[in-house]
């Protein structure tokens, strides 16, 4: 992926987000089978963890986990195309379920967002106790930027946990990312995709918890500035939406990462202004910058149409486990 081009026939960052969440092949053996698990949180809520299933895992071998994006879960594209790599290569494979993305509403008053570094330490730290093999964390778009925050906040003590962590297409500049997201095209198309199912879903919420958050605000919300407003950032504690893109964001702290950490974007990512990315200066020794010209958002089709997007999962893996 480092040196990833996209195909004649996809081009511009759009299409390259769009038709592979769509109509790209995701995996080439059979689809994943997976086996749910419901955990209690220190809180008293739920999270729901899916973990494959299949006779092909070999003794030993690390867990691979996957911390999904915005909206997203384990039958993402993405999910599945790295449950069919990790298949293939005899590796377990879990994916953990932020709170409210399994299907399920869930109970407390909070959801999940963008800098929740305190439940990824708590989903990792459970993993690894019952796994007894180390751990290579993958986290896609929101996900990658949450678990690069855990490995900044957990720093030395991130080696007894995970032994390489990956982010792809995570805006790890959540103020250029969240403005980026709110204009133009994006705005009409992504923002309303996201939307259709936070708002709702939010609403749910305040059901459960009369008081919780103004109806009228998110009714009126047509951003994720003002969504995260009214929203996300006062039921995480922040004091607003500029408050908790700041203190979220991971591209500050990338110096304080100590164990191997991928950071894979494409230049012509949709959400993420190529500008906004990290330099190579501005991180420390830990972390590997991919920074290929195109890609699209959590896209990196290959391959003739309808393409696949298997190189993504294969390159990722390969990082990690040659990672040291």
């Amino acid at each position: 992926m480092k040196d990833y081009r996209a195909p004649r026939w996809l081009p511009g960052g759009n299409l390259q987000t769009i038709w592979p969440a769509l109509r790209s092949r995701r995996h080439q053996g059979p689809p994943v089978r997976y086996r749910r698990e419901r955990w209690t949180t220190p809180d008293g809520d739920f999270v729901d963890v899916d973990f494959a299933e299949g006779p092909h895992q070999a003794p030993a071998a690390p867990l691979l986990v996957l911390f999904h994006g915005l909206e997203g879960s384990s039958g993402s594209h993405y999910a599945l195309a790295f449950a069919d790599e990790a298949s293939r290569r005899g590796l377990a494979y879990a994916v953990p379920h932020f709170r409210g993305c399994s299907g399920e509403l869930n109970l407390a008053p909070r959801a999940y967002h963008s800098g929740d570094h305190e439940e990824i330490g708590w989903i990792l730290a459970r993993l690894r106790e019952r796994a007894g093999v180390p751990l290579l964390a993958v986290g896609i778009s929101l996900g990658g930027n949450a678990l690069l925050r855990w490995a900044q906040e957990a720093g030395e003590a991130a080696a007894r946990t995970a032994r390489a962590v990956a982010a792809i297409s995570s805006p790890l500049d959540l103020a250029a990312g969240g403005l980026a997201i709110g204009r133009g095209f994006n705005r009409l198309v992504y923002t309303r995709m996201f939307l259709r199912t936070m708002k709702p879903k939010a609403l749910r919420k305040l059901q459960q918890h009369p008081g919780l958050f103004s109806r009228e605000r998110l009714l009126a919300a047509r951003t994720l500035f003002e969504f995260d407003d009214v929203f996300t950032a006062p039921l995480h504690g922040f004091r607003d939406t500029a408050d908790y893109w700041a203190r979220a964001s991971a591209k500050p702290h990338l110096h304080r990462i100590r164990i191997p950490a991928l950071a894979l974007n494409a230049r012509n990512d949709p959400f993420v202004p190529a500008a906004s990315l990290p330099r190579p200066g501005e991180v420390g020794t830990h972390v590997t910058l991919w920074q290929p010209a195109g890609g699209g958002h959590v896209g990196f089709a290959a391959g003739r149409p309808p393409g696949h997007v298997l190189d993504l999962p294969r390159a990722v893996i390969d990082w990690l486990l040659a990672a040291r």
